[in-house]
């Protein structure tokens, strides 16, 4: 399957999606969000987007803007569509959203065992600008984060 070739849809995340969003998410993470993190974002007016895919909702992004800078807080595809071009294309949304509300640059976080995210933004011009050390939980300890960014101007 090319994702290039299907119809990919975009709505803003609504009160409706959250449960759907969060039993994504709950599928993707071993540490996922909250349903509440995800209503959290709504409520505080993040850009917060859905992907469906014939009505079937297949991913989501979170980002926060602040003045003229953006951050991914949250992305993510169903299982069954990634490596087919899905998540390139929510990125690429998730940016294109940040850019147009204002944002010159977008700031995320990953865990560098996210080799498949990692190489995703590479390939999008995010460089490392940072580490941010034990970030995340894990099954023993803690991970670091990388820090990325791009500028979308």
């Amino acid at each position: 399957m090319n994702a290039l070739n299907i119809p990919l849809e975009f709505f803003p995340m609504n009160a409706g999606d959250v449960d759907s969003v969060a039993a994504l998410e709950s599928s993707l993470q071993v540490f996922p969000w909250s349903r509440g993190n995800f209503e959290d974002s709504l409520k505080a007016g993040y850009g917060v987007w859905v992907a469906r895919l014939g009505g079937e909702l297949i991913g989501f992004s979170v980002v926060m803007s602040v003045i003229d800078e953006a951050h991914l807080l949250a992305i993510g595809i169903a299982k069954r569509y990634q490596g087919q071009g899905f998540g390139a294309r929510m990125l690429r949304h998730a940016m294109e959203c940040a850019r147009l509300g204002g944002a010159g640059r977008l700031f995320l976080e990953v865990r560098p065992s996210n080799e498949r995210a990692v190489a995703l933004y590479r390939h999008f011009g995010f460089r490392e600008i940072g580490r941010r050390r034990d970030y995340y939980p894990a099954i023993v300890g803690r991970e670091d984060a990388l820090v990325f960014d791009k500028e979308l101007r």
